[in-house]
């Protein structure tokens, strides 16, 4: 590159050749590795902190047209938009570290809380169960990767209807109830965006509503990435607050779809709980309203057992 340089054609000119996300200040020291510093005509006394002011300001004022993205927060590291497709293949220290941010939990501990949200939520009123992966039937490797969702759900209309609309709604053909399922992360970022989104893709595809749930609080650009992505795909997302699960909301709704029933079998015919799930569901419709099946879903805590459960699992801490 010859002539003199722009703070945008210096970032631009390191991060297409990275080989993973980098600080301004990073940037920066490959830059003068190559010695493309001296090709700047007025050279600051702070060139780092007016790099990473640059880069800053053209993502914020830009957003999704802007050059750059903001691959992590801690530390915050940028990236190409034209390269954001690589990060989820990228095998990442500092992503990794992001990702789990020394969390003393794992993603499973959040199933409690997910399910008394999706309990006691008016918009859901779901009966959950978690889906051990480690159940199922073994297969060929990599042969039923993202098939199974972590948690699922089912809406029962027992507290709409009476037992008489229940029947006649049966005798239709008619079918008022709903099946969801659900994919759980500990925070989401740019650097695992992809795979976790098309992960809740794959594992949902049976459902009548397939959901990504986070418990971090999602950057406002990784949830504009999510928004464009609800819109060619329909998975909805749900923002966890550990704190008080109560106040955890439906970030994005997902589009309701028919159920896939030749997915359904097979997950059936795979998976132990998954079975039970469907089992429980065909009991309990049968039986009808007035009486509750003894079911295998997942317990609710309480108030008391879920504030002791968070900080038993330090989930509060992280």
């Amino acid at each position: 590159m010859s002539g003199k340089l722009t703070y945008k054609e210096l970032a631009i000119e390191i991060l297409k050749e990275a080989k993973k996300p980098l600080s301004a200040n990073e940037i920066w020291e490959k830059s003068c590795e190559m010695g493309l510093e001296k090709k700047f005509p007025n050279l600051g006394k702070t060139p780092i902190a007016s790099l990473a002011a640059y880069i800053y300001v053209n993502i914020k004022t830009k957003r999704e047209n802007s050059t750059f993205i903001k691959a992590t927060q801690k530390p915050t590291t940028f990236w190409l938009r034209a390269r954001q497709n690589e990060l989820a293949t990228l095998n990442l220290s500092e992503e990794k570290e992001v990702r789990l941010e020394k969390t003393k939990f794992n993603e499973r501990d959040l199933h409690p809380l997910l399910v008394k949200f999706l309990y006691e939520n008016l918009d859901f009123r779901l009966n959950s169960k978690t889906i051990y992966h480690e159940k199922s039937k073994k297969s060929e490797s990599g042969k039923d990767k993202w098939n199974y969702p972590d948690v699922v759900g089912v809406y029962f209309p027992y507290e709409e209807y009476q037992n008489e609309t229940l029947g006649l709604l049966e005798s239709l053909k008619f079918n008022s109830y709903k099946i969801f399922s659900f994919e759980l992360k500990i925070s989401i970022n740019f650097s695992n965006l992809k795979e976790s989104y098309f992960q809740a893709v794959s594992n949902s595809s049976w459902a009548n509503e397939g959901y990504l749930v986070v418990l971090k609080e999602l950057d406002s650009e990784v949830l504009s990435e999510l928004r464009r992505l609800n819109q060619s795909f329909g998975i909805g997302v749900i923002q966890l607050d550990g704190s008080e699960i109560s106040n955890s909301k439906i970030v994005l709704s997902a589009k309701e779809k028919a159920l896939d029933m030749q997915t359904i079998d097979m997950l059936v015919s795979q998976n132990k709980d998954f079975k039970e799930f469907i089992g429980d569901i065909n009991k309990q419709i049968k039986v009808g309203n007035n009486i509750k099946i003894q079911s295998s879903f997942d317990k609710i805590k309480s108030d008391e057992e879920m504030a002791k459960y968070l900080k038993e699992k330090h989930i509060l801490e992280g």
